[in-house]
């Protein structure tokens, strides 16, 4: 499942500076994850990083968006990286 970013974030930007596929930008006024993009870091590490970062728990599973780990690999293979 691709992650999502709450209304608890606090606009840090220390999510964005971790993501592996560049799935985090900037929004407004709080940042964003694109689903497509984000392969909840498999492949990469063992935990979504920008959840590890986040000083407030804003990223949060997508419900939207639920993907496998085989899905989010093919995802992340899809996307060349």
């Amino acid at each position: 499942m691709a992650l999502m970013i709450n209304d608890e974030c606090v606009a840090c930007g220390e999510c964005e500076a971790v993501c592996p596929t560049q799935a985090i930008s900037e929004g407004d006024p709080l940042y964003v994850i694109e689903a497509a993009r984000c392969v909840e870091c498999v492949g990469f590490h063992d935990e979504s990083q920008c959840a590890e970062v986040c000083p407030v728990d804003a990223c949060v599973p997508d419900p939207d968006h639920e993907e496998s780990q085989e899905q989010l690999k093919t995802k992340k293979e899809k996307l060349g990286l």
